[in-house]
């Protein structure tokens, strides 16, 4: 009889419990009431897309806290502004970007020198979606992105702290 009643307790000691090498490795897992969605506002002006797009994922996923796991969601919503005056390096205004709708003939093709001039948001959301992981929680943390063209957002009653990207483009000194 103890053997039974021993049982479901050491089912429940090893819930969050991985094993490397023989040896057991706690799983880290936040509680709910650690979860905290603060909100950042960053600067895309002379910045270079790919160096926006990680750190805005970074934030999105929740890396830069201490509580991190890749499995919870902890990410932080995210305010782009001034979209259009993105910096974008190489030979890209002359590529392509292709994005399917899912249905037959959805494919679409737009340059990237047209978007910048008509849709710079979507550039920035194309190439942050890159950066997230490829599983369901990545359309969570992508919907907490905003992306606003100019300098004004209406989202200014959540107090949104500013984050700096300190290394700006080299076109741009």
């Amino acid at each position: 009889m103890d053997a039974a009643l021993t049982k479901p307790r050491q089912a429940a000691e090893t819930r969050n419990t991985i094993y490397r090498k023989g040896t057991p490795v706690k799983t880290f897992t936040p509680k709910p009431a650690d979860l905290t969605h603060d909100w950042y506002i960053v600067d895309a002006t002379d910045v270079v897309l790919g160096r926006l797009a990680s750190q805005v994922a970074n934030l999105l996923r929740g890396k830069n806290k201490p509580t991190y796991a890749p499995h919870a969601d902890l990410g932080d919503f995210v305010i782009v502004i001034n979209a259009d005056k993105i910096a974008l390096t190489g030979n890209k205004m002359g590529k392509e970007l292709y994005v399917h709708s899912g249905r037959p003939g959805g494919l679409r093709r737009d340059s990237y020198a047209e978007l910048l001039e008509k849709n710079p948001e979507r550039i920035i959301k194309a190439a942050v979606k890159g950066m997230l992981p490829k599983n369901r929680l990545a359309k969570v943390q992508l919907d907490r992105l905003r992306v606003f063209r100019g300098a004004e957002h209406p989202h200014a009653g959540q107090q949104p702290k500013t984050f700096e990207i300190a290394q700006i483009s080299q076109q741009a000194k």
